[in-house]
Protein backbone atom coordinates (compact mmCIF):
# COMPACT_ATOMS: atom_id res chain seq x y z
CA UNK A 1 0.00 0.00 0.00
CA UNK A 2 0.83 3.27 0.00
CA UNK A 3 0.35 6.62 1.79
CA UNK A 4 -0.02 10.33 0.56
CA UNK A 5 1.57 8.25 -3.01
CA UNK A 6 5.52 8.16 -1.54
CA UNK A 7 5.02 6.02 1.42
CA UNK A 8 4.84 2.78 1.81
CA UNK A 9 2.63 1.09 4.82
CA UNK A 10 1.73 -2.45 5.80
CA UNK A 11 -0.27 -2.56 8.98
CA UNK A 12 -2.23 -4.53 11.21
CA UNK A 13 -5.67 -3.59 12.61
CA UNK A 14 -6.22 -0.13 13.98
CA UNK A 15 -6.97 -1.25 17.26
CA UNK A 16 -5.18 -1.48 20.75
CA UNK A 17 -4.27 -4.44 21.84
CA UNK A 18 -6.22 -5.01 25.08
CA UNK A 19 -4.64 -5.56 28.37
CA UNK A 20 -5.14 -8.23 31.31
CA UNK A 21 -7.57 -8.08 34.32
CA UNK A 22 -6.93 -9.40 37.41
CA UNK A 23 -9.54 -9.96 40.53
CA UNK A 24 -9.47 -11.62 43.63
CA UNK A 25 -11.61 -12.55 46.87
CA UNK A 26 -11.85 -13.68 50.57
CA UNK A 27 -15.50 -14.18 51.63
CA UNK A 28 -16.06 -17.09 53.13
CA UNK A 29 -19.86 -17.33 52.33
CA UNK A 30 -18.79 -17.36 48.60
CA UNK A 31 -19.06 -20.25 46.31
CA UNK A 32 -15.75 -19.02 45.40
CA UNK A 33 -15.61 -20.29 41.80
CA UNK A 34 -18.98 -18.55 40.87
CA UNK A 35 -17.58 -15.09 42.12
CA UNK A 36 -14.22 -15.37 40.59
CA UNK A 37 -16.10 -16.08 36.85
CA UNK A 38 -18.48 -13.51 36.75
CA UNK A 39 -16.00 -10.85 37.65
CA UNK A 40 -13.73 -12.32 35.13
CA UNK A 41 -16.64 -12.08 32.74
CA UNK A 42 -16.71 -8.31 34.10
CA UNK A 43 -13.39 -7.85 32.80
CA UNK A 44 -13.47 -10.31 29.35
CA UNK A 45 -13.02 -6.51 27.26
CA UNK A 46 -9.50 -6.82 28.89
CA UNK A 47 -8.42 -9.70 27.46
CA UNK A 48 -9.72 -12.63 25.18
CA UNK A 49 -7.51 -15.25 24.45
CA UNK A 50 -6.72 -16.86 27.78
CA UNK A 51 -8.69 -16.97 31.79
CA UNK A 52 -7.45 -18.81 34.52
CA UNK A 53 -8.54 -19.03 38.91
CA UNK A 54 -6.70 -20.00 41.42
CA UNK A 55 -8.07 -20.78 44.65
CA UNK A 56 -6.73 -21.58 47.99
CA UNK A 57 -7.99 -25.14 49.69
CA UNK A 58 -6.58 -26.65 52.51
CA UNK A 59 -3.11 -25.43 52.63
CA UNK A 60 -2.88 -26.25 48.35
CA UNK A 61 -3.87 -24.04 45.47
CA UNK A 62 -6.30 -25.50 43.33
CA UNK A 63 -6.15 -24.24 39.55
CA UNK A 64 -8.50 -24.33 36.45
CA UNK A 65 -6.97 -22.37 32.90
CA UNK A 66 -7.23 -22.24 29.46
CA UNK A 67 -7.33 -20.56 26.09
CA UNK A 68 -10.01 -18.79 25.05
CA UNK A 69 -13.01 -16.39 26.58
CA UNK A 70 -13.87 -17.20 30.38
CA UNK A 71 -16.76 -18.95 29.28
CA UNK A 72 -14.35 -21.59 27.20
CA UNK A 73 -11.55 -21.48 29.52
CA UNK A 74 -13.68 -21.63 32.67
CA UNK A 75 -16.26 -24.38 31.38
CA UNK A 76 -16.18 -25.72 35.03
CA UNK A 77 -15.43 -24.02 37.84
CA UNK A 78 -17.78 -26.23 40.56
CA UNK A 79 -14.83 -28.17 42.41
CA UNK A 80 -12.92 -25.33 43.27
CA UNK A 81 -13.72 -24.92 47.05
CA UNK A 82 -12.07 -22.26 49.81
CA UNK A 83 -12.63 -18.35 50.46
CA UNK A 84 -9.50 -16.74 48.91
CA UNK A 85 -9.02 -17.38 45.20
CA UNK A 86 -7.93 -14.77 42.13
CA UNK A 87 -8.23 -15.08 38.77
CA UNK A 88 -6.84 -13.35 35.50
CA UNK A 89 -8.18 -12.71 31.75
CA UNK A 90 -5.00 -12.36 29.29
CA UNK A 91 -4.17 -10.87 26.33
CA UNK A 92 -1.33 -11.83 23.80
CA UNK A 93 0.08 -11.00 20.75
CA UNK A 94 0.53 -14.08 18.84
CA UNK A 95 -2.45 -16.14 20.58
CA UNK A 96 -1.41 -18.97 23.64
CA UNK A 97 0.85 -22.07 22.34
CA UNK A 98 1.85 -22.58 25.80
CA UNK A 99 -0.93 -23.39 28.19
CA UNK A 100 1.96 -22.32 31.07
CA UNK A 101 1.47 -18.62 29.39
CA UNK A 102 -2.08 -18.61 31.13
CA UNK A 103 -2.22 -17.18 34.32
CA UNK A 104 -2.90 -17.15 37.47
CA UNK A 105 1.11 -18.39 38.11
CA UNK A 106 1.68 -21.22 40.95
CA UNK A 107 4.44 -20.80 42.94
CA UNK A 108 6.58 -22.64 46.01
CA UNK A 109 8.15 -20.52 48.53
CA UNK A 110 9.38 -21.40 51.97
CA UNK A 111 6.08 -20.16 53.09
CA UNK A 112 4.23 -22.52 51.23
CA UNK A 113 2.10 -22.13 47.97
CA UNK A 114 1.28 -18.66 46.36
CA UNK A 115 -0.08 -17.45 43.25
CA UNK A 116 -0.04 -14.21 41.27
CA UNK A 117 -2.11 -12.74 38.90
CA UNK A 118 -0.23 -9.69 37.07
CA UNK A 119 -1.57 -6.89 34.41
CA UNK A 120 1.37 -4.88 32.65
CA UNK A 121 4.46 -4.89 31.77
CA UNK A 122 8.00 -5.48 33.20
CA UNK A 123 10.60 -3.05 31.46
CA UNK A 124 13.31 -4.71 33.06
CA UNK A 125 11.93 -8.13 33.39
CA UNK A 126 15.27 -9.48 30.42
CA UNK A 127 18.02 -8.13 32.99
CA UNK A 128 16.13 -9.98 36.36
CA UNK A 129 15.60 -12.79 34.40
CA UNK A 130 18.81 -13.66 33.01
CA UNK A 131 20.41 -12.45 36.96
CA UNK A 132 17.51 -15.25 38.33
CA UNK A 133 18.68 -17.91 35.45
CA UNK A 134 22.31 -17.77 37.07
CA UNK A 135 21.01 -18.20 40.43
CA UNK A 136 19.50 -21.65 39.14
CA UNK A 137 15.44 -20.58 38.40
CA UNK A 138 14.40 -22.58 35.85
CA UNK A 139 11.44 -20.49 33.68
CA UNK A 140 8.43 -22.46 32.43
CA UNK A 141 6.63 -19.65 30.54
CA UNK A 142 8.20 -16.56 28.19
CA UNK A 143 5.91 -14.08 30.63
CA UNK A 144 7.49 -11.33 31.94
CA UNK A 145 5.16 -12.02 34.97
CA UNK A 146 7.26 -14.91 35.67
CA UNK A 147 9.69 -12.85 37.12
CA UNK A 148 7.95 -11.97 40.28
CA UNK A 149 7.34 -15.40 41.10
CA UNK A 150 10.88 -16.59 40.93
CA UNK A 151 11.98 -13.21 42.71
CA UNK A 152 9.23 -14.40 45.72
CA UNK A 153 10.95 -17.45 45.81
CA UNK A 154 14.34 -16.51 45.97
CA UNK A 155 13.63 -13.88 48.95
CA UNK A 156 15.99 -14.31 52.41
CA UNK A 157 13.41 -12.77 54.05
CA UNK A 158 11.57 -13.77 57.11
CA UNK A 159 7.57 -13.23 56.00
CA UNK A 160 5.72 -13.59 52.75
CA UNK A 161 4.87 -10.01 52.87
CA UNK A 162 8.34 -9.07 53.36
CA UNK A 163 9.18 -10.81 50.43
CA UNK A 164 6.42 -9.26 48.45
CA UNK A 165 7.73 -6.12 49.36
CA UNK A 166 11.40 -6.98 47.94
CA UNK A 167 10.31 -7.95 45.10
CA UNK A 168 8.21 -5.30 43.81
CA UNK A 169 10.83 -3.05 44.51
CA UNK A 170 13.10 -4.81 42.06
CA UNK A 171 10.59 -3.99 39.26
CA UNK A 172 10.43 -1.78 36.45
CA UNK A 173 7.89 -0.86 34.41
CA UNK A 174 3.71 -1.25 35.31
CA UNK A 175 2.23 -3.85 37.54
CA UNK A 176 -1.42 -4.58 39.38
CA UNK A 177 -1.14 -7.80 41.28
CA UNK A 178 -3.29 -9.71 42.47
CA UNK A 179 -1.78 -12.39 44.83
CA UNK A 180 -2.74 -15.77 46.81
CA UNK A 181 -0.49 -16.55 49.82
CA UNK A 182 -0.32 -18.03 53.52
CA UNK A 183 -4.42 -17.49 53.84
CA UNK A 184 -3.96 -13.94 52.70
CA UNK A 185 -5.71 -12.35 49.75
CA UNK A 186 -3.08 -9.46 48.29
CA UNK A 187 -3.45 -6.41 46.04
CA UNK A 188 -0.53 -4.79 44.34
CA UNK A 189 0.08 -1.61 42.49
CA UNK A 190 3.17 0.09 40.71
CA UNK A 191 4.35 3.48 42.55
CA UNK A 192 3.15 5.02 39.21
CA UNK A 193 0.02 3.39 39.32
CA UNK A 194 0.13 2.90 35.10
CA UNK A 195 -2.64 -0.10 35.45
CA UNK A 196 -5.96 0.54 37.54
CA UNK A 197 -6.79 -1.47 40.86
CA UNK A 198 -9.57 -1.09 43.47
CA UNK A 199 -10.76 -2.43 46.15
CA UNK A 200 -14.61 -3.36 47.21
CA UNK A 201 -16.74 -5.24 49.54
CA UNK A 202 -18.79 -8.05 49.64
CA UNK A 203 -21.45 -8.90 52.25
CA UNK A 204 -18.99 -11.14 54.14
CA UNK A 205 -15.59 -10.14 53.00
CA UNK A 206 -13.55 -7.99 50.58
CA UNK A 207 -12.81 -8.50 46.46
CA UNK A 208 -10.27 -6.87 44.38
CA UNK A 209 -10.21 -6.37 41.02
CA UNK A 210 -8.97 -4.08 38.12
CA UNK A 211 -11.94 -1.89 37.60
CA UNK A 212 -14.86 -1.38 39.61
CA UNK A 213 -16.98 -2.41 36.64
CA UNK A 214 -16.11 -6.07 38.30
CA UNK A 215 -17.37 -5.30 41.80
CA UNK A 216 -20.41 -3.98 40.39
CA UNK A 217 -20.88 -7.75 38.90
CA UNK A 218 -20.48 -9.37 42.00
CA UNK A 219 -22.78 -6.91 43.86
CA UNK A 220 -20.17 -5.82 46.00
CA UNK A 221 -19.31 -2.54 47.26
CA UNK A 222 -16.54 0.05 45.91
CA UNK A 223 -14.25 1.06 49.06
CA UNK A 224 -11.54 2.79 47.20
CA UNK A 225 -8.66 2.49 44.69
CA UNK A 226 -5.49 0.81 45.70
CA UNK A 227 -2.89 3.75 45.53
CA UNK A 228 0.46 4.11 43.24
CA UNK A 229 3.06 2.07 45.52
CA UNK A 230 0.65 0.42 47.93
CA UNK A 231 -0.19 -3.48 49.29
CA UNK A 232 -3.35 -4.15 50.37
CA UNK A 233 -3.85 -7.41 52.72
CA UNK A 234 -6.86 -8.91 53.20
CA UNK A 235 -7.41 -11.68 55.32
CA UNK A 236 -9.16 -12.92 58.98
CA UNK A 237 -8.01 -9.62 60.47
CA UNK A 238 -9.66 -7.23 58.11
CA UNK A 239 -8.90 -4.84 55.23
CA UNK A 240 -4.81 -3.65 55.86
CA UNK A 241 -2.89 -1.11 53.81
CA UNK A 242 1.24 -1.11 53.85
CA UNK A 243 3.74 0.54 51.13
CA UNK A 244 6.71 -1.25 49.67
CA UNK A 245 7.97 1.70 48.55
CA UNK A 246 9.80 3.78 51.03
CA UNK A 247 9.25 6.99 50.37
CA UNK A 248 5.84 6.97 49.78
CA UNK A 249 3.15 7.85 52.98
CA UNK A 250 -0.33 7.49 52.91
CA UNK A 251 -3.17 8.03 55.22
CA UNK A 252 -4.63 4.64 55.36
CA UNK A 253 -8.21 3.58 56.28
CA UNK A 254 -8.33 -0.06 57.28
CA UNK A 255 -11.96 -1.79 57.00
CA UNK A 256 -12.84 -4.63 59.53
CA UNK A 257 -16.22 -6.23 59.15
CA UNK A 258 -18.63 -6.69 61.98
CA UNK A 259 -22.20 -7.87 62.45
CA UNK A 260 -23.21 -4.15 62.97
CA UNK A 261 -21.54 -3.25 59.59
CA UNK A 262 -18.35 -2.18 57.93
CA UNK A 263 -16.12 -0.03 60.50
CA UNK A 264 -13.10 1.98 59.46
CA UNK A 265 -9.91 3.88 61.62
CA UNK A 266 -7.10 5.87 60.17
CA UNK A 267 -3.47 5.52 60.28
CA UNK A 268 -0.35 6.73 58.73
CA UNK A 269 2.20 4.64 57.75
CA UNK A 270 5.95 5.47 57.21
CA UNK A 271 7.98 7.30 54.69
CA UNK A 272 8.05 11.11 53.73
CA UNK A 273 6.67 13.92 55.18
CA UNK A 274 2.92 14.86 53.52
CA UNK A 275 0.08 12.34 52.34
CA UNK A 276 0.69 13.41 48.66
CA UNK A 277 2.78 10.88 46.49
CA UNK A 278 5.80 13.37 45.84
CA UNK A 279 8.60 11.36 45.63
CA UNK A 280 10.66 12.30 42.50
CA UNK A 281 11.76 10.22 39.79
CA UNK A 282 13.97 10.93 36.11
CA UNK A 283 11.48 10.92 33.04
CA UNK A 284 12.80 10.20 29.91
CA UNK A 285 12.40 11.46 26.48
CA UNK A 286 13.52 9.66 23.63
CA UNK A 287 13.96 11.86 20.28
CA UNK A 288 16.21 12.41 17.52
CA UNK A 289 18.03 14.80 19.88
CA UNK A 290 18.57 11.82 22.22
CA UNK A 291 17.54 11.40 25.76
CA UNK A 292 16.60 14.00 27.73
CA UNK A 293 15.97 14.22 31.68
CA UNK A 294 13.22 15.50 33.78
CA UNK A 295 11.54 15.24 37.25
CA UNK A 296 7.88 14.73 37.85
CA UNK A 297 5.63 13.73 40.40
CA UNK A 298 5.06 10.21 40.33
CA UNK A 299 1.67 8.49 39.67
CA UNK A 300 0.90 8.45 36.03
CA UNK A 301 -2.11 6.63 35.27
CA UNK A 302 -2.48 5.43 31.70
CA UNK A 303 -4.43 8.28 29.91
CA UNK A 304 -5.87 5.32 27.52
CA UNK A 305 -7.90 3.68 29.77
CA UNK A 306 -10.34 6.60 30.16
CA UNK A 307 -10.25 6.87 26.02
CA UNK A 308 -10.04 3.14 25.30
CA UNK A 309 -9.22 0.73 27.69
CA UNK A 310 -11.92 0.70 30.65
CA UNK A 311 -15.48 -0.47 30.84
CA UNK A 312 -17.41 2.59 30.49
CA UNK A 313 -19.19 1.36 33.92
CA UNK A 314 -15.76 1.73 35.43
CA UNK A 315 -14.31 5.05 37.61
CA UNK A 316 -10.87 4.63 38.17
CA UNK A 317 -9.00 7.32 40.47
CA UNK A 318 -12.05 9.24 40.76
CA UNK A 319 -12.82 9.54 37.18
CA UNK A 320 -16.22 7.96 35.40
CA UNK A 321 -15.00 6.75 31.98
CA UNK A 322 -18.25 6.78 30.91
CA UNK A 323 -18.36 10.55 31.54
CA UNK A 324 -14.97 10.97 30.41
CA UNK A 325 -16.00 9.71 26.98
CA UNK A 326 -18.94 11.58 26.59
CA UNK A 327 -16.82 14.86 27.52
CA UNK A 328 -14.44 13.92 25.02
CA UNK A 329 -16.86 13.88 22.26
CA UNK A 330 -18.67 17.36 23.67
CA UNK A 331 -15.33 18.34 23.56
CA UNK A 332 -14.21 17.15 19.90
CA UNK A 333 -17.67 18.88 18.69
CA UNK A 334 -16.84 22.64 20.38
CA UNK A 335 -12.94 22.09 18.51
CA UNK A 336 -14.62 21.61 15.16
CA UNK A 337 -18.24 22.71 14.64
CA UNK A 338 -18.74 20.94 11.67
CA UNK A 339 -21.72 21.26 9.48
CA UNK A 340 -22.99 17.39 8.99
CA UNK A 341 -26.29 15.62 8.87
CA UNK A 342 -25.32 12.50 11.22
CA UNK A 343 -22.89 11.61 14.10
CA UNK A 344 -22.26 8.14 13.75
CA UNK A 345 -19.18 6.49 16.24
CA UNK A 346 -17.66 3.21 15.40
CA UNK A 347 -19.03 0.51 17.60
CA UNK A 348 -17.80 0.33 20.35
CA UNK A 349 -14.71 2.01 20.94
CA UNK A 350 -16.78 5.27 19.75
CA UNK A 351 -20.00 5.34 20.65
CA UNK A 352 -19.60 7.52 23.99
CA UNK A 353 -18.25 10.44 22.13
CA UNK A 354 -20.31 10.04 19.18
CA UNK A 355 -23.01 10.56 21.76
CA UNK A 356 -21.21 13.14 23.23
CA UNK A 357 -20.34 14.93 20.19
CA UNK A 358 -23.98 14.94 19.00
CA UNK A 359 -25.03 15.96 22.23
CA UNK A 360 -22.85 19.45 22.59
CA UNK A 361 -23.57 20.12 18.29
CA UNK A 362 -27.18 19.73 17.99
CA UNK A 363 -26.27 17.20 14.76
CA UNK A 364 -28.44 13.65 15.35
CA UNK A 365 -27.24 10.66 16.24
CA UNK A 366 -27.12 7.50 13.97
CA UNK A 367 -25.88 4.20 14.12
CA UNK A 368 -24.58 3.13 10.46
CA UNK A 369 -22.31 0.52 11.22
CA UNK A 370 -23.22 -2.86 12.95
CA UNK A 371 -20.42 -4.37 14.38
CA UNK A 372 -20.68 -8.59 14.54
CA UNK A 373 -20.10 -9.47 18.30
CA UNK A 374 -18.45 -12.69 17.46
CA UNK A 375 -15.03 -11.18 15.14
CA UNK A 376 -13.26 -10.40 18.32
CA UNK A 377 -9.88 -10.37 17.78
CA UNK A 378 -9.13 -9.88 13.88
CA UNK A 379 -5.01 -8.07 14.48
CA UNK A 380 -3.93 -11.99 14.87
CA UNK A 381 -4.83 -12.72 11.67
CA UNK A 382 -1.92 -14.68 9.87
CA UNK A 383 -1.74 -12.31 6.83
CA UNK A 384 -2.51 -9.05 5.45
CA UNK A 385 -5.23 -10.44 3.49
CA UNK A 386 -7.09 -12.29 6.06
CA UNK A 387 -6.55 -9.38 8.31
CA UNK A 388 -8.79 -7.66 5.85
CA UNK A 389 -11.16 -9.90 5.24
CA UNK A 390 -11.64 -9.87 9.18
CA UNK A 391 -12.06 -6.42 9.44
CA UNK A 392 -15.03 -6.62 6.29
CA UNK A 393 -16.67 -9.97 8.69
CA UNK A 394 -16.39 -7.57 11.73
CA UNK A 395 -18.50 -4.47 10.25
CA UNK A 396 -21.56 -3.93 8.14
CA UNK A 397 -22.94 -0.72 7.09
CA UNK A 398 -26.68 0.01 7.02
CA UNK A 399 -26.70 2.00 2.96
CA UNK A 400 -30.20 3.99 3.97
CA UNK A 401 -28.11 5.42 7.27
CA UNK A 402 -25.88 6.94 4.95
CA UNK A 403 -26.34 7.13 1.76
CA UNK A 404 -26.18 11.05 0.57
CA UNK A 405 -24.96 11.79 4.01
CA UNK A 406 -21.94 14.20 5.22
CA UNK A 407 -21.28 12.24 8.12
CA UNK A 408 -19.28 13.42 11.61
CA UNK A 409 -17.38 9.76 12.11
CA UNK A 410 -16.30 9.30 15.54
CA UNK A 411 -13.49 6.93 17.09
CA UNK A 412 -11.44 6.75 19.95
CA UNK A 413 -7.81 7.27 18.22
CA UNK A 414 -6.08 5.79 14.86
CA UNK A 415 -3.13 3.26 16.13
CA UNK A 416 -2.41 1.58 12.48
CA UNK A 417 -5.18 2.82 10.15
CA UNK A 418 -6.32 -0.35 8.36
CA UNK A 419 -9.38 -0.51 10.56
CA UNK A 420 -10.38 3.15 10.00
CA UNK A 421 -9.15 2.57 6.22
CA UNK A 422 -11.48 0.15 5.22
CA UNK A 423 -14.66 1.49 7.19
CA UNK A 424 -13.98 4.54 5.35
CA UNK A 425 -13.82 2.68 2.06
CA UNK A 426 -17.54 0.50 2.68
CA UNK A 427 -18.89 4.13 3.48
CA UNK A 428 -17.85 5.54 0.31
CA UNK A 429 -19.73 2.86 -1.66
CA UNK A 430 -22.91 2.99 0.86
CA UNK A 431 -23.25 6.22 -0.76
CA UNK A 432 -22.00 8.50 1.67
CA UNK A 433 -21.18 12.37 0.93
CA UNK A 434 -18.35 13.27 2.78
CA UNK A 435 -16.84 11.69 5.65
CA UNK A 436 -15.18 13.61 8.93
CA UNK A 437 -13.26 11.71 11.02
CA UNK A 438 -12.71 13.34 14.38
CA UNK A 439 -10.58 10.99 17.27
CA UNK A 440 -11.56 11.36 20.93
CA UNK A 441 -7.31 11.61 21.58
CA UNK A 442 -4.13 13.18 20.33
CA UNK A 443 -2.21 11.52 17.58
CA UNK A 444 -0.64 8.35 19.09
CA UNK A 445 3.44 8.88 17.96
CA UNK A 446 5.57 7.09 20.34
CA UNK A 447 5.62 3.67 21.92
CA UNK A 448 4.37 2.58 25.11
CA UNK A 449 6.19 0.23 27.25
CA UNK A 450 3.93 0.17 30.57
CA UNK A 451 1.00 -2.27 29.00
CA UNK A 452 -0.05 -1.84 25.51
CA UNK A 453 1.38 -3.99 22.48
CA UNK A 454 3.23 -0.79 20.55
CA UNK A 455 6.89 -1.36 21.30
CA UNK A 456 7.95 -0.62 17.66
CA UNK A 457 7.40 3.44 16.68
CA UNK A 458 7.57 2.58 13.17
CA UNK A 459 3.77 0.56 13.87
CA UNK A 460 2.67 3.81 14.66
CA UNK A 461 0.78 5.62 12.02
CA UNK A 462 1.39 9.21 13.29
CA UNK A 463 4.78 8.74 14.05
CA UNK A 464 5.89 7.99 10.49
CA UNK A 465 3.58 10.02 8.69
CA UNK A 466 1.56 13.67 9.16
CA UNK A 467 -1.94 13.93 9.93
CA UNK A 468 -3.02 15.65 6.29
CA UNK A 469 -0.80 12.13 4.87
CA UNK A 470 -2.71 10.10 7.24
CA UNK A 471 -6.27 11.85 6.41
CA UNK A 472 -5.35 11.02 2.78
CA UNK A 473 -4.45 6.90 3.69
CA UNK A 474 -7.80 6.82 5.26
CA UNK A 475 -9.67 8.53 2.82
CA UNK A 476 -11.74 10.85 5.11
CA UNK A 477 -12.56 14.39 3.80
CA UNK A 478 -11.57 15.93 6.94
CA UNK A 479 -9.28 14.48 10.29
CA UNK A 480 -9.47 16.03 13.39
CA UNK A 481 -7.65 14.78 16.74
CA UNK A 482 -8.90 16.09 20.23
CA UNK A 483 -6.08 19.04 21.41
CA UNK A 484 -4.55 18.29 24.68
CA UNK A 485 -6.24 20.92 26.47
CA UNK A 486 -9.24 19.27 25.03
CA UNK A 487 -8.21 15.80 26.81
CA UNK A 488 -7.41 17.14 29.73
CA UNK A 489 -10.79 19.61 30.00
CA UNK A 490 -12.79 16.34 29.14
CA UNK A 491 -11.14 14.34 32.50
CA UNK A 492 -11.63 17.35 34.49
CA UNK A 493 -11.43 15.12 37.81
CA UNK A 494 -7.48 13.98 37.56
CA UNK A 495 -4.36 16.20 37.82
CA UNK A 496 -2.89 16.51 34.15
CA UNK A 497 0.48 15.46 35.81
CA UNK A 498 -0.91 12.33 36.96
CA UNK A 499 -1.29 10.98 33.76
CA UNK A 500 0.62 8.80 31.32
CA UNK A 501 0.57 10.69 28.10
CA UNK A 502 3.82 8.90 26.87
CA UNK A 503 2.57 7.87 23.88
CA UNK A 504 1.60 11.19 22.79
CA UNK A 505 4.50 12.96 23.61
CA UNK A 506 7.71 10.50 23.73
CA UNK A 507 8.31 11.28 27.42
CA UNK A 508 8.01 8.16 29.84
CA UNK A 509 7.65 8.64 33.75
CA UNK A 510 9.88 5.70 34.20
CA UNK A 511 13.55 3.93 32.89
CA UNK A 512 12.77 2.20 29.66
CA UNK A 513 15.48 -0.33 29.40
CA UNK A 514 17.36 0.12 25.49
CA UNK A 515 17.10 -4.05 25.30
CA UNK A 516 13.43 -3.68 25.87
CA UNK A 517 12.54 -0.99 23.54
CA UNK A 518 14.30 -3.07 20.83
CA UNK A 519 12.26 -5.77 21.50
CA UNK A 520 12.32 -8.09 24.13
CA UNK A 521 10.55 -12.02 24.37
CA UNK A 522 9.06 -12.12 27.52
CA UNK A 523 6.37 -9.36 27.10
CA UNK A 524 3.16 -10.65 28.87
CA UNK A 525 -0.54 -8.29 28.86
Amino acid sequence: MTLGGIMKYDGVLDTWHEECGVFGVYDKSSTIGTTIYEGLVALQHRGQEGAGIAVVHESQIDVVKGPGLVKEALQDVSFLKGHIGIGHVRYSTTGIENPDDVQPIVGESQWGAFAVAHNGNLTNAQVLRRELETQGCVFTTTMDSEVIVHLINCSNTSTILGAIQQACRRLEGAFSLTIVANEMLIGVRDPHGYRPLCAGRTTHGYVLASESCAIDAIEGTFIRDVRPGEIILIDGTGFRSVSYHSSIRYEVSDYQNTEGGIQSRTISRGGVEGLENKEKTKQLHVGSAGVEQQEVVEQHTCVFEYIYFAHPTSVIDGQSVLEARAAMGRQLAKETQYEADIVMPIPNSGTLSARGYAEASGIPYREGLVRNPRVLRTFIEPNQMSREEAVRNKFSVIPEMVQGKRIVFVDDSIVRGTTSRYIVSMLRQAGAKEIYLCLASEPVRYPCYFGIDTSDAEELLAHRYSIEEIRQYIGVDRLYYLSHEGLMQSLKQLEAQHLCVSCFTGYYPSPVGEEYTKGGTYVCR
